[in-house]
Order: structure tokens, then sequence, then C-alpha cells
């Protein structure tokens, strides 16, 4: 089966040096790739570019048509309900039990009529995943979306995030500054650097993951010196 992303000598600069610096990528379908880097590495460019909000020079771009992007922040609508904000952009007759589908598929229907400002952090990110997954994305772009969640919220989204990867297969490219989360959830892990994929990992372990094996142990540890951090001081 041919890649459902396929990008080759990819270069974004703006007036100075490279940020993507001739980057060759591809993700095959139902695959969950994860995107570490230190700030700055480009890993936010690359996203915009496979989302569409940014346009960018290279030789070869293919990217799926049907793919949506969850943020750091939900980017709920404060006026629409939790259902109206999931419908938004289904283009169906069907669209609102479409949305109730998707937010029972995050386990929030009995918030579907809420106002979003009286979700909670981790129900208004399960919200924003709803809202991706409705549109049924050959490519689904998560950019950090657990980053601003306590700990005990973001297991549980890494929980949610596989069930839902599981379920509904789409392609998945994670941008994470934490390690843990993208060997904890990944097929393959690609650490950028200086606008240059400089490493990649793949995991076969099966799921679920746990720290106490020895083998992610050492994987872990290796992509941290990768980065540059001690594991004694991660």
């Amino acid at each position: 089966m041919s890649n459902i992303v396929d990008i080759r000598q990819l270069h974004r600069s703006f007036g100075g040096p490279a940020i993507l610096d001739g980057i060759d990528l591809t993700i095959a379908p139902g695959e969950f790739v994860a995107l570490l880097g230190r700030s700055g590495s480009g890993k936010s460019t690359l996203l915009r570019v496979l989302s569409g909000l940014d346009a960018a020079p290279a030789e070869k771009l293919e990217i799926p048509s049907r793919r949506s992007v969850v943020f750091q922040e939900p980017r709920l609508l404060p006026w629409k309900s939790v259902k109206d904000n999931v419908a938004l952009g289904v283009k169906t007759p069907d669209s609102r039990s479409r949305a109730s589908q998707a937010l029972a598929d995050v386990a929030l229907s009995h918030r579907q009529d809420a106002w979003p400002l009286t979700l909670s952090g981790g129900e208004a990110q399960r919200a924003a995943l709803a809202r991706a997954l409705v549109r049924e994305p050959a490519l689904l772009l998560l950019d950090e979306p657990f980053a601003a969640l306590d700990a005990l919220t973001r297991l549980r989204m890494h929980d949610l995030v596989f069930e839902l990867w599981r379920k509904h297969k789409p392609a998945v490219l994670l941008v994470t500054h934490d390690v843990w989360e993208a060997v904890a959830l990944a097929d393959r892990i690609l650490v950028l650097d200086q606008g240059r994929i400089a490493r990649e990992i793949r995991i076969d372990a099966p799921h679920p993951r746990r720290r106490s094996d020895p083998q992610l142990t050492l994987v872990e540890t290796e992509l941290l010196q990768e980065l540059g951090v001690e594991p004694s001081h991660a």
C-alpha cells in the first residue's frame, strides 16, 4: 500500500537559516509516528506544512486532503455548545448525529450540551479530539495536545488516544516534547534537529507499554541523550 504522506526535499526558511532543510518524510496508512526535537528544531513548522496552514517548496509533497489537527489549546468556540463545536466543518445532513457519536467515543456524551468554558482541561481536549475525528481524517496531526494537562489527566489521554487510533485507524503524527509519551504511543519516532531528521527509531513492543520494560527504558534513554538530556535529570 502506498504511503499516505510522502514528502521529499522539503525546505522552509523565513529570511534566515533554514528551519526545514531538505526533509524527507513518509507515513504509511494507519501508522503512528511521533516527532521529537528541541525548541526551534522545526517541529511546528513541519506540522503547519502537513496541516496545510503553511505552504513550502518541496520536490515532492503528497498529503491527504482528509486531515485534522488537534492543538495544545482546544480552540473551542465559547458561544457554541460542545456538540456544535464538534459538528463544525461537517457538511452532511447527519452532522449532529455524527458529532454525538464522536463525543460518545471520547466519553463526553453527558457534556454535549455544555458550554466550553464549563469544561475541565481534559474534557476540553477530549472535545477537540472528537471534533478532529468526526471528519474521519486519513491523517490526524497532534500538536502537543497534552502539554497543558496535569500528569494524571495526561496519562488518561494517552490511553484514550491509543484506543481512538485503534478504532478509527488514521495515520497519526504526534509532535511532543515528552520522550516517554512518544515511546508509549508511537510505532516510529523521529528526532528533528536543525531542520533535518537526525534519528529514526521503530518500536515493536506491544501495548500497553510500561516504563518498567527494560527495552523501552533503553529506547527512552537513547532518545533523551539524542536530545541532549541526561536521563538522571529527566
